[in-house]
């Protein structure tokens, strides 16, 4: 029923296809921010958070010119960042530890690309079996975040921005209730669907946050191990095509692929 309710609310949000031509009637001005004043309190409130936390981070580390400090978008970007955070590592694990867990959650709780970098970072920085264990952890806290604050404010947004994918979505968790996690875990190391979109929809469609954290704690082990891996020879990439190369698609594919044989196994059975 829930599910039903969510299709038809869709209609009442402007960025359908059954009320864009309403829209251009009406004037302009009676369109509605879709965020109510306590929604927007919240997600100002978790913003302030993360600034505190920020501002922690910075106060724990020594005196020094943290103007490289910036989030990298190119692999040149990231070297250099890579050169300057060496010195501090060692000498200061634990304050770059939090301030790399730090951002990266912020990134995923507010949507922000560029995870793919700061994973390339972690095998630079930690190494292969430190850096996959930071990185599905920062992941997945960031993933949760993301759930929590769309089940604060996502739904009125979601449904103005994107509500045709979240209608598919929400069909697609409906039809596999029985088997969600098999179907969570194969969005996670497929390009099914963009994780970020599944961050934001999951609570709105009524996936139960039990089966979201178990699905995205285990499902980014094979992405995090494969940027990781590649993040200590960080030297020899070229682009950030050079991640994806044959052994690291087959690891994707076969995970993917055990990931729904379950599913296959089920209605095969029933069939």
């Amino acid at each position: 029923m829930e599910h039903q309710q969510l299709v038809e609310t869709t209609s009442n949000y402007p960025s359908s296809s059954s009320s864009s031509s309403s829209m251009k009637s009406n004037d302009v001005k009676s369109f509605k921010f879709p965020l109510t004043i306590w929604e927007m309190m919240g997600a100002s409130g978790v913003v302030f958070g993360f600034a505190v936390g920020f501002i922690g981070v910075y106060l724990s580390l020594p005196d020094s010119d943290y103007s490289f400090l910036k989030l990298p978008r190119t692999l040149e970007d990231l070297r250099l960042l890579r050169d300057d955070l060496e010195q501090y590592t060692s000498d200061y694990t634990i304050q770059v530890l939090l301030a790399y867990c730090t951002v990266y959650i912020f990134m995923q709780t507010f949507m922000i690309p560029g995870s793919v970098f700061m994973s390339l970072l972690a095998g630079s920085l930690f190494g292969v079996l430190k850096g996959v264990a930071i990185v599905v952890f920062a992941a997945t806290a960031g993933a949760s975040s993301c759930y929590f604050l769309s089940n604060l404010i996502g739904r009125p947004l979601i449904l103005s921005l994107c509500p045709e994918k979240l209608v598919f979505f929400q069909n697609q968790v409906a039809k596999r209730e029985s088997r969600l996690l098999n179907y969570m875990l194969f969005l996670r190391v497929t390009p099914t669907l963009p994780n970020t979109f599944i961050n934001v929809a999951s609570p709105i469609v009524n996936v139960p946050y039990h089966t979201f954290f178990l699905a995205t704690s285990i499902g980014v082990v094979p992405v995090a191990y494969v940027a990781v891996r590649a993040g200590t020879t960080l030297g020899e990439l070229r682009s950030v095509g050079d991640l994806y190369d044959i052994q690291s698609i087959g690891i994707l594919f076969f995970v993917g692929l055990a990931s729904v044989i379950p599913t296959l196994i089920s209605n095969k059975t029933k069939s």
